[in-house]
């Protein structure tokens, strides 16, 4: 299985710990977080990772070195010149990812202790072309699903914008549901993709909206309950790590 752990970003939220390390290797318990999600994706059946790195990318690079790539085949997507946004790394990596199975996408800033072999066998089960992890969570910007769960649209709840362009928010046909930071995506998007360049800087939501009414983006909200934390943010990184520890 492939996967892909996004570990570029700046991590401005978490500064000044970001200052002199990047967000993928702040620690939990004890470990850092890059190593959580890679033993979390092997653990599901993932043998070959992509990581992409830009903020300390030499860091990152290193310390997967040090732990000789955890026994799994692990490539560096380098985004030093240039940092991609999620799209626009998913794209760049596309050399690793595009092949004839599914690949789980999760952010290195995503604790959590969910199913992800639950999640990809119901990816494959669906014949979805994307899956995206997706909880009723307080947030301001919202997924707006149909009764199949699938994608419909989008909506900032603080302004007001919706997307696509010209979609109309019908509480009765759609349900609100915040995005976890898991995706489970099949090669099928990269025909669609390649309209994009592979140095161009954009975000994968915007790309599930322009391509819903094409392709089958769904959500995925497992009956199972899980824990879940976003330690990209002061005060979830200190709950994750009363959790399990702190680092």
């Amino acid at each position: 299985m492939k996967a892909m752990v996004f570990a570029a970003g700046m991590g401005t939220r978490l500064k000044p710990i970001t200052d002199h390390c990047p967000k993928a290797l702040v620690e939990v318990g004890g470990k850092p977080m890059l190593e959580w999600v890679i033993l979390r994706l092997k653990e599901a059946g993932a043998d070959e990772i992509v990581v992409n790195t830009h903020h300390f990318s030499q860091m990152v690079a290193d310390f997967l070195s040090a732990n000789s790539n955890f026994g799994c085949t692990i490539h560096i997507s380098d985004e030093s010149g240039l940092l991609l946004d999620t799209g626009g790394g998913i794209l760049h990596a596309r050399q690793w990812l595009d092949g004839g199975e599914p690949f789980i996408v999760h952010n290195a800033d995503i604790m959590s202790d969910l199913d992800l072999r639950g999640m990809y066998d119901h990816h494959i089960a669906s014949h979805a072309d994307a899956t995206l992890l997706v909880a009723q969570r307080q947030t301001s910007r919202y997924l707006l699903l149909d009764r199949d769960n699938k994608l419909q649209g989008w909506i900032n709840t603080a302004t007001g914008e919706t997307r696509p362009e010209g979609f109309v928010y019908d509480t009765e046909r759609c349900h609100p549901m915040a995005f976890g930071g898991i995706h489970v995506i099949s090669p099928s998007i990269f025909p669609s993709l390649a309209n994009f360049s592979e140095s161009e800087v954009f975000s994968i939501i915007p790309y599930y909206l322009s391509v819903c009414n094409s392709l089958a983006i769904t959500g995925y909200a497992p009956d199972k309950p899980y824990r879940w934390y976003d330690i990209g943010k002061p005060a979830t990184l200190d709950e994750a790590r009363n959790v399990f520890g702190n680092g």
